[in-house]
């Protein structure tokens, strides 16, 4: 390491090592800095972006088991095969009938129901049955299988990917529970119902009606940003329903680990792996916590003492390999418990560390620029069904264009799709299902909207909070004062209404997790207060298209570059710009450059980095879209598409793919 990238990281560490000693949760990475390990830089501003009063560092648990509500188990831990453990995939073939009167409960169809049709599993229904391409009620699933005879006598539990948008299952009869949301995982421990000889009937009922309580809405007057569409919803992109990631049954023994939390560190060329652990039954025992490499085997290793279900570890690895974009290196943290039955969880980590001050954001030190895309789990035929190889496409194309990173726009992608990212170096903003909120609405439709908010942040962290490629928690994107209001009164009060909304979620996705930035990306000139939540703020212009479109290009970039300048001055953090763009219909081109042609989006991509890479606070501009994806049918969206993708819904490049590779690969 050589004197400019050790003064950084030391700076990095110093400011990490100093909020979590107000935390209360260093161990040996503040004995090696104390130790003079490494020459501390001079004092810095640069801060991690942990809140002064989070309880704990981010390697530590919840005080709780695993949340359950309504019967289901939150997914905290995919379940990777071990020598402990094994995973069944369900998905395939199931039988799959629509319910449009909502009758099949009181008529008997979760012991089992009759005029099936096959569909495939995962996969959307509306992308597959004319009769179904826009159907948004009630569906149901069934499936049958047998039961490993080696599971027998071991804890066997139900893991759905996702399910749009709520979900109820039975397995032989009865009733597991139910889960509301759509796109994050949910499980149920099947143990006692499952029967070790002859058939299991699973049968799951899928609710995807559009309703205005839900995260994200369906359309009312004052619901947020909406144009008249068919169907009418909140946001610009189409409400599919149905199964849409892989159904697997795994099996534990008896004693299981529930839970872990890592959090990594660099500290004058060592790496620290803190590991929280978390085994049920509030079992008492002793665990070895080992990290490893392919080529080395365990690298570093300890043993520790589980009490009342809870251990603490922490791991030096000397010399460390951190994990980037350019060297996306993957460790194993290996959990072995000492039982008679001992279990076996093998995580793939990547030791590295994000830092955001008032100068911009730094991975492992080194300054960054996030350049990549918002993008859709959207693809023809498949829907928004979990497609592996368009996932692997993308990124390939991803890499192929030079980008390094992208949003999870609107909602949590798919367990694969940030395992993948982690494979393939690509840094990701998680985001909520959290799109286009309005706060015009009657206070129940809010309480409700904001319960299930929470509900999904508090999911999706648990399950995405050991990924390296997570480099930000989005709380929210583009939420909305709602209709026009008349005085300035009464904006004011919208806008305190949803500082009320979202001051609460910002401080619990803090409490648990001190080592992420926190963001809420905003729309246009959004109101600043919100925004100023962040730490990092993060904007959606459309200069060239939705404000000021087809006007000559030095006025959309003064318009840009005045609204970026307002920003930085105004909040005086770092700025991103996570959406920009064009509709842009492959094929068609104009000289000059009009609306709608490949020249004309090529041409504002280009003004639009000139513009943000000549501003030194900037960290990042993300176009607005990876790939053309469908949406609901209206007036300003030809063919049911939004067409501002630089690649095709079918993933071919538009003009402005090549534009865009010719900057971000200089």
């Amino acid at each position: 390491m050589d004197a400019a990238a050790n003064a950084a990281a030391a700076k990095d560490a110093e400011a990490r090592l100093s909020r979590r000693e107000m935390l209360g949760g260093v161990g040996s990475a503040a004995a090696l800095l104390a130790a003079g390990a490494v020459a501390p830089a001079a004092a810095s501003a640069a801060t991690s972006t942990a809140a002064a009063a989070t309880p704990a560092h981010a390697g530590a648990l919840p005080a709780s088991g695993p949340a359950t509500r309504g019967g289901q188990r939150m997914a905290r831990l995919y379940p990777h095969e071990s020598a402990a453990r094994s995973t069944r995939d369900l998905s395939g073939f199931w039988g799959f009938r629509l319910d449009p009167r909502d009758e099949g409960e009181a008529s008997g169809w979760p012991q089992g129901f009759s005029g099936a049709r096959t569909i495939p599993v995962p996969a959307s229904w509306n992308e597959l049955f004319d009769d179904a391409a826009e159907y948004f009620g009630t569906a149901w699933y069934q499936k049958e299988f047998l039961l490993d005879p080696g599971w027998r006598g071991r804890r066997v539990y139900l893991r759905f990917g996702a399910a749009s948008y709520r979900a109820r299952a039975w397995l032989n009869g009865q009733l597991l529970g139910e889960h509301e949301g759509g796109h994050l995982p949910f499980e149920f421990d099947v143990s006692a119902l499952v029967r070790a000889t002859g058939p299991n009937r699973l049968v799951v009922l899928v609710d995807n009606a559009q309703r205005e309580e839900r995260v994200p809405a369906a359309s009312r007057p004052g619901a947020g940003f909406n144009f008249p569409s068919y169907p009418g919803v909140t946001f610009d992109f189409f409400p599919y329903g149905g199964l849409h990631r892989p159904v697997l049954l795994y099996s534990t023994p008896a004693t299981a680990i529930e839970d872990i939390a890592v959090h990594t560190d660099l500290v004058a060329g060592h790496g620290i792996v803190r590991a929280g652990l978390q085994v049920s039954g509030g079992w008492n025992g002793m665990a070895t916590v080992s990290v490893e490499s392919a080529a080395a085997g365990a690298v570093a290793q300890v043993r520790v003492a589980v009490r009342a279900g809870r251990a603490e570890a922490e791991l030096v690895v000397d010399p460390v390999r951190p994990w980037s974009p350019e060297d996306p290196f993957l460790y194993t943290l290996v959990v072995r418990l000492a039982d008679a039955q001992p279990d076996e969880y093998r995580l793939p980590i990547g030791i590295r560390t994000i830092v955001v001050d008032k100068d911009g954001l730094r991975l492992n030190g080194k300054p960054l620029f996030l350049a990549g895309f918002g993008r859709h789990e959207d693809f023809p035929i498949h829907g928004k069904g979990l497609d592996l190889p368009v996932l692997v496409r993308d990124y390939e194309l991803l890499k192929w264009i030079g980008a390094n990173s992208f949003r999870t726009s609107h909602y949590p992608y798919s367990d694969e799709a940030l395992m993948l990212a982690d494979q393939y170096g690509l840094l990701v903003i998680d985001e909520s299902p959290a799109v286009s909120l309005g706060f015009g609405d009657p206070d129940p439709v809010i309480a409700a909207r904001h319960a299930q908010h929470a509900r999904a942040l508090a999911e999706m962290h648990a399950r995405d909070k050991n990924h390296p490629c997570v480099i930000a928690w989005s709380v929210a994107n583009e939420p909305g004062i709602g209709a026009p209001v008349g005085t300035p009164a009464e904006h004011a009060a919208l806008v305190e209404r949803g500082l009320a909304y979202f001051r609460p979620l910002f401080t619990d996705m803090r409490a648990r997790d001190p080592s992420r930035p926190v963001v809420l990306v905003s729309f246009g000139t959004g109101p600043d207060e919100w925004s100023a939540l962040g730490d990092f703020i993060c904007t959606n212009l459309y200069f060239g298209w939705y404000v000021a479109g087809g006007q000559p290009g030095e006025v959309v970039r003064g318009l840009l570059e005045k609204e970026l300048d307002r920003l930085h001055a105004v909040h005086g953090k770092p700025v991103m710009l996570t959406e920009f763009g064009a509709d842009t219909t492959a094929g068609v081109h104009a000289e000059p450059a009009t609306m709608w042609s490949e020249e004309y989006q090529s041409q504002l991509m280009e003004l639009t980095m000139q513009a943000v890479r000549a501003r030194p606070f900037m960290v990042g501009a993300h176009p607005w879209a990876f790939a053309d994806f469908r949406t609901a049918q209206g007036i300003m969206r030809s063919g049911g598409l939004n067409q501002k993708g630089v690649f095709t819904r079918e993933r071919q490049p538009k003009l402005a793919a090549h534009t865009l590779r010719r900057l971000w690969r200089a």
